[in-house]
């Protein structure tokens, strides 16, 4: 049997993770990413609580989620991705204890699979740290916040400007933790992956520091991921936020965004 003499290129990989505890105590923020067989995942989680740390939660989160990727990506399905979010909402459950619920920690979540084999991304989340897409220099928002200031722009009743000022910005209405009966938000299908595409995970301590225009700029400025989470780091950073949140990101490349040619 003769093999076809033509092959096809696949997108080649390259990732990085970032992690920084701002001007807070500890940080309540965890990042995983890796490889699993083929296929490649990314997870963040932004954690929070009463009388128990939120790093709690976001670790039992990102550790279940990371175990689940590693298991179930070879599934290739929404709700193989939905399950893994199902999957450490009782793992962060489990760990509350006998506790008031205005107590419990609760932890955000994102999670991002991409198999460069199927040229294909799935992802799911709950919470308000975000997952963003990078293509061809504009900026895709492919999740939307689980908070109450987002509930309130979606009825128009706050604009942009107001959302980044309001008192309850970080006020969530769904998290990892807070229910029984979980209803991750998870694309409806596997997304065309682009040569050239750039994808970011990150909590609200970073994004909320950062403009639309800022993540495009320092994008065509970085030579690698890593590269490009320095960049977005030192414009957070040149800020000097007064009690600035935990912020925290991975970066995810599909071939080389700057290279267009």
């Amino acid at each position: 049997m003769l093999l076809d003499a033509r092959t096809v290129a696949l997108p080649r990989i390259s990732l990085a993770s970032c992690s920084e505890i701002g001007a807070r105590r500890s940080n309540e923020d965890d990042v995983r990413c890796g490889r699993a067989g083929l296929a490649w995942y990314a997870v963040l989680a932004d954690g929070a609580g009463g009388h128990r740390a939120g790093a709690v939660a976001s670790a039992r989160a990102v550790q279940a989620l990371e175990a689940q990727s590693i298991e179930r990506v070879s599934l290739w399905s929404p709700e193989a991705l939905a399950d893994a979010l199902r999957i450490a909402n009782t793992e962060v459950r489990q760990g509350q204890g006998d506790v008031p619920l205005t107590e419990r920690m609760l932890t955000t979540a994102v999670l991002l699979w991409v198999d460069p084999t199927r040229q294909q991304a799935l992802w799911s989340h709950v919470g308000d740290s975000r997952l963003y897409r990078l293509r061809g220099g504009r900026v895709d928002f492919v999740t939307r916040d689980d908070s109450v200031v987002q509930d309130l722009l979606d009825a128009g009743l706050l604009t942009l400007a107001q959302a980044r000022k309001h008192p309850h910005k970080n006020q969530l209405v769904a998290a990892l933790g807070l229910d029984e009966e979980l209803a991750p938000h998870t694309v409806s299908g596997p997304e065309t992956v682009e040569e050239g595409d750039a994808y970011l995970l990150c909590s609200d301590g970073w994004w909320d520091s950062l403009s639309e225009a800022q993540l495009i700029e320092t994008l065509n400025n970085a030579d690698t991921p890593q590269h490009w989470l320095q960049l977005m780091r030192g414009c957070i950073e040149a800020q000097n936020v007064p009690n600035q949140d935990n912020f925290s990101a991975i970066a995810l490349w599909v071939g080389d965004p700057w290279d267009r040619s």
